[in-house]
């Protein structure tokens, strides 16, 4: 196993101040980055045990309609890969709009999942009709991001995107196939993880709207949300 050069030696190696830094600043921020590149250590380490993961359990039978009104397998949905990401989004029938926060999510999406998709097959579920679906994606501008719709709400309620109450929740999964069979093997799972004051989040937070805004002063902020529409 290679052995790593301490985060503070290398922080300071390479930290080289701006135009104008105060010696102070420099000091502080040599020192962030020597968290920033464990954090990056911690990450990649987190990444791996995630890969090492055993195969999860065989999902049941569930059916899937495209855009074709063509009914599909989950297996159906992989296409020519052996990995599927699948992100079920808070669109019911019962929603006049979708949730603004999975709508920033799948937003972000939309142009790199034509590189996602070179590697890995990506699915965006919903319990609306896909023509609804596309619709609201096309009123957004999103061109590439395929939809499907869940036939009957099993799906939602046993990976957690509906509540017995029938509250929907977003949910981010990833399946494998190996010798013909699907298998779950990994879910954000998230809600009830969050640390106190925190709004529920995954772990690490894939959506790049929170992660630019961790980079700025003030953050994420604890009163502010993504909205469908700004005015202004």
């Amino acid at each position: 196993m290679t052995s790593l050069r301490p985060a503070t030696e290398l922080a300071a190696a390479v930290s080289k101040p701006y135009p104008n830094d105060s010696a102070e600043y420099r000091q502080a921020r040599t020192a962030l980055l020597a968290e920033e590149i464990e954090l990056r250590r911690h990450i990649e380490r987190v990444a791996a045990q995630r890969r090492a993961l055993p195969l999860g359990g065989e999902p049941p039978d569930y059916r899937f309609e495209d855009e074709n009104g063509k009914m599909l397998a989950l297996s159906d949905l992989f296409g020519a890969h052996d990995t599927l990401v699948t992100y079920f989004w808070m669109y019911g029938p019962q929603r006049e709009r979708p949730c603004p926060m999975c709508t920033a999510f799948l937003g972000a999406l939309d142009v790199p999942v034509r590189d996602i998709s070179q590697r890995v097959a990506f699915a965006v579920l919903g319990r609306s009709p896909v023509p609804r679906q596309l619709t609201f994606a096309r009123e957004r501008g999103w061109r590439n991001l395929t939809f499907y719709q869940t036939v009957g709400d099993d799906f939602a309620r046993d990976y957690r995107g509906l509540s017995p109450e029938g509250d929907e929740w977003p949910s981010l999964d990833v399946w494998v196939k190996r010798d013909g069979k699907v298998h779950h093997f990994w879910a954000s799972e998230l809600g009830g993880t969050e640390d106190p004051g925190q709004d529920p989040r995954g772990a690490p937070d894939p959506t790049p709207l929170w992660n630019i805004l961790d980079l700025t002063p003030a953050g994420r902020g604890t009163d502010w949300y993504p909205k469908l529409d700004y005015q202004g």
